[in-house]
């Protein structure tokens, strides 16, 4: 089956003539939920509740919940549409259905029937899964590659790419941007000159913070209509962007506010939650010593439950890194405050 470009997707659903099934991958996960959102246009609207159905597959992770999952999307797929040419029936967190987390009998079953789903598709319903890039080794990529129509979501191949997308985005707030504005945002997020400048692992530009940084500008330049140079480099500029100490910095100054912005400069930067992590943990032991003794141990206690929580994925690492972050900072402001009175 085809590759296809998201635009060339959106082209299918304006026209009304879809395939049978999709695959949308990739790191871009905004782009990916809304152009799954796009395909119940396919459908009048008064009656996408019979026509349209979502499945969450993110939580099936034993094998009797992936039987089940597996038996409700093949229910889904061959009830018949009401009043409507065709039924559309979207999976979100797919990877979970291709790549079971836990491997069993059950599992294995139902990764059988889901392969079935694949090879003969229902005729009155497209399928559209919705999923983290997927190792093209696993034993379904075949399939997929065969059945679906793949769509590779958030991959931009250089700067001149980098730019055209951020002057998409912010025009769909009505707002222009400069040239050389939009350029910053680009070579700051790492997208290279050209496409064959890009590393071996594919484009050498990270999306998510290519998307941070523009989601920040537009909350700074909120009510403006154009977006210049200078304003880029008030929100987005190398100094607040390269500083890998900048968090505990930060922390050790007491600033909370700014903690917590360069950790969201750090994570859109791709930076691994272990890393910070590791970085919070030295300035536990090298800096509270001497300036929040008192707050050591309740420092290492927030430390190693952080540490825990991110190792048993208790939560989104952004959150658990933010509660300590300002567990630490508030550690920080009440010696300070005692030191002032």
């Amino acid at each position: 089956m085809p590759l296809l470009t998201p635009s060339a997707v959106r082209k299918q659903i304006a026209a009304g003539n879809l395939d049978p099934i999709y695959l949308l991958q990739g790191e871009d996960e905004i782009e990916k939920s809304g152009l799954a959102g796009e395909f119940a246009a396919v459908v009048e609207e008064g009656l996408r509740a019979f026509n349209v159905e979502r499945i969450h597959a993110g939580e099936m992770t034993t094998g009797d919940k992936l039987a089940d999952g597996v038996a409700s999307l093949a229910a889904a797929l061959r009830t018949l549409p009401m009043m409507a040419p065709r039924r559309v029936v979207i999976v979100m967190q797919a990877e979970t259905l291709f790549v079971p987390k836990r491997e069993s009998e059950a599992a294995a079953r139902a990764l059988e029937e889901l392969e079935t789903l694949l090879e003969h598709p229902e005729p009155q319903a497209t399928l559209v899964f919705v999923a983290a890039p997927l190792d093209k080794r696993v034993r379904i990529w075949k399939l997929l590659q065969k059945h679906a129509t793949i769509v590779e979501c958030g991959v931009i191949e250089d700067l001149t790419a980098a730019q055209q997308w951020v002057r998409a985005r912010v025009a769909k707030d009505g707002v222009e941007i400069e040239p050389a504005a939009a350029r910053l945002l680009g070579e700051l997020a790492g997208f290279p000159a050209q496409a064959r400048d890009r590393g071996p692992k594919g484009p050498g530009g990270n999306v998510a913070r290519l998307r941070g940084e523009v989601d920040r500008l537009l909350l700074y330049a909120l009510g403006e209509k154009k977006i210049t140079i200078d304003d880029a480099r008030q929100v987005a500029g190398p100094a607040a962007l390269q500083d890998d100490w900048a968090i505990a910095n930060a922390i050790e100054a007491g600033q909370a506010g700014e903690a917590l912005r360069q950790l969201a400069l750090t994570l859109d930067a791709g930076a691994p939650p272990e890393k910070i992590l590791g970085q919070l943990a030295w300035l536990v032991r090298s800096k509270f010593p001497a300036i929040a003794a008192g707050d050591v141990r309740g420092a290492i206690d927030a430390l190693f439950r952080t540490d825990l929580d991110l190792k048993r994925s208790a939560g989104d690492a952004r959150v658990l890194l933010e509660r300590l972050v300002v567990e630490l900072c508030a550690g920080k402001r009440s010696r300070m405050a005692g030191r002032r009175w």
